[in-house]
């Protein structure tokens, strides 16, 4: 087709404009994500569970610890929950008795007590149970509905599945957060205990093995 003509030109160009503003138009939902993170990560959610307490000179009072003691198995207490004592007497009983329900649930009381509603009268003690929860919101995200991105960004679903399965599987939510803390210990450390425990046991055929005699068979 010739184009010699204006009229024909000014056509091609608007045409051409025109398509070039729907491709443009096109792109407009398209992510611009042009790094290597995912858009949605992992976001950890903290939330308080509180119990109260009658306590005495001698500790818990009376029915305390078994009302306690069905409270914690109700909750579920797990590794990645953190209980805390808030106890205005300061008693050491009161605090030895809930670390010892604790204990039974492979926990230990942390120190201090996070900030919770209400005031804790004398006489009563309040037990804080932390949990926390790791979720990716926003996932899974279609919103772009293909992959095919001629911003050079990722999709918006990009990372949802790995992040949501790390989410979901953490033992404990907080270590997403500010990661697991080192208790001074590796690996090769754990590994000499047990070696040297085993050659410093004495040996099983160390024992004197008493005669015996055939003749009374």
């Amino acid at each position: 087709m010739s184009t010699s003509n204006p009229v024909s030109r000014r056509i091609l160009g608007t045409s051409l404009a025109f398509s070039l503003g729907l491709l443009l138009a096109g792109c407009g939902g398209m992510p611009s994500n042009r790094s290597m993170n995912s858009v949605h990560q992992p976001v950890v959610e903290r939330v308080n569970y509180t119990l109260d307490v009658r306590t005495d000179g001698s500790g818990l009072g009376s029915g305390e610890p078994t009302r306690l003691a069905g409270w914690f198995e109700a909750m579920g207490l797990k590794y990645g929950d953190r209980v805390y004592l808030d106890d205005p007497s300061g008693n050491p009983a009161v605090r030895g008795a809930v670390d010892a329900m604790a204990g039974r649930h492979g926990l230990v009381l942390a120190e201090g007590a996070p900030v919770t509603e209400g005031y804790v009268d004398a006489g009563i003690a309040r037990i804080v149970v932390v949990r926390s929860k790791a979720s990716v919101p926003g996932c899974p995200d279609w919103s772009t509905g293909s992959d095919f991105n001629p911003n050079n960004g990722l999709s918006g679903n990009y990372g949802c599945a790995t992040n949501s399965n790390l989410a979901a599987m953490v033992a404990n939510p907080e270590d997403l957060a500010h990661g697991a803390r080192d208790t001074g210990e590796t690996t090769v450390m754990s590994s000499s205990k047990a070696i040297e425990a085993y050659r410093k046991a004495a040996p099983t055929g160390g024992n004197s093995v008493s005669a015996t005699s055939s003749k009374a068979n």
